[in-house]
């Protein structure tokens, strides 16, 4: 039996996952960094502070209910997989993974955060097959909101950045007007809500350059309505769709440039249940269910078992 433990210590969300590469099922177990009121994120110093108090709580109800036998041991170290690409929550992940590894006398694989979320989509939307093609995949979180070009290379992938936002992130954008309309961060199931009791038409003309998307100003707009009094219904909506159509003018310009190829939607932004059912309706892409869309190891674990199985471990 080999069991797989991916760890991920993201700029939000502590995460640990547990995978069975012979029957392919998961254990998680994550827990949201505690955020103060009105706030709209965390200092790295901060978040590595609380990486540091609920990590090895994660680990414990893990392994309450069995002691898995663990074949090698899986960490994001870095938020993407570009040179330069750094942030030190990953360095309390990447020093649990490394003890624990050299305690059970096993491998350690490193991936990206963005390469764990890329692979937990595929898992949730049963489609880890698409490994072996090529496809587009956007990951659309707080951090990032990014189109890639992804292509099967060494038994895993390699991605190729064609697409982004030039300034705001997607999930930025819904947490500043989250916490603008008083709801707490991360605002993004909490906006979700109140957009889904608007059932308002908006002309919405997304602003690009080339294939890259500007979202800053949408924030301004919002202030503007807001200071009007314009109901937190109606600007909900208005985000969510100005998002929607973003991301829908995004996916026509790659498209026109690389191919009709298979569409995956990953990162915490995709599972918004508007954009996902028009993005899914329209587009036939592919998207995680809610608990694989937000920051989770599962990936993580995932990819550690490629690995492993690519160096003839795995069993």
């Amino acid at each position: 039996m080999a069991y797989y433990l991916g760890i991920d210590t993201s700029n939000y969300t502590s995460s640990v996952s547990l995978f069975h590469s012979n029957t392919n099922q998961i254990v998680m177990q994550k827990r949201l960094l505690p955020v103060a009121s009105n706030a709209v994120g965390l200092r790295q110093s901060d978040a590595v502070f609380a990486h540091v108090k609920q990590l090895h709580h994660l680990i414990e109800e893990l392994f309450r209910e069995q002691k898995y036998p663990i074949k090698a041991v899986g960490v994001s170290t870095r938020p993407r997989s570009v040179e330069g690409s750094y942030m030190p929550a990953f360095l309390v992940g990447d020093l649990v993974a490394s003890s624990i590894a050299s305690v059970l006398g096993v491998k350690k694989y490193e991936c990206s955060h963005q390469e764990g979320h890329i692979v937990a989509a595929l898992y949730s939307a049963s489609a880890i097959d698409l490994l072996n093609n090529k496809f587009l995949a956007f990951h659309v979180s707080g951090g990032t909101t990014e189109c890639l070009l992804v292509e099967p290379k060494n038994n895993l992938f390699d991605v190729t950045l064609i697409a982004k936002t030039l300034d705001l992130n997607a999930g930025q954008l819904i947490d500043r007007v989250g916490v603008m309309l008083g709801l707490q961060f991360p605002c993004g199931k909490a906006l979700t809500e109140l957009a889904l009791q608007c059932n308002k038409k908006f002309k919405i003309k997304p602003t690009l350059k080339g294939h890259d998307i500007h979202l800053s100003g949408v924030q301004n707009q919002c202030e503007t309505m807001y200071q009007k009094g314009v109901s937190k219904e109606e600007i909900a909506r208005y985000v969510i769709e100005y998002i929607k159509s973003s991301l829908e003018a995004m996916t026509k310009g790659v498209q026109e440039q690389y191919g009709q190829l298979p569409l995956l939607y990953a990162g915490g932004v995709m599972s918004n249940t508007i954009i996902k059912e028009y993005m899914s309706n329209n587009y036939n892409g592919l998207f995680a269910s809610p608990e694989f869309s937000a920051d989770n190891a599962a990936g993580v674990s995932i990819i550690t078992a490629i690995k492993d199985n690519e160096n003839g471990q795995c069993n």
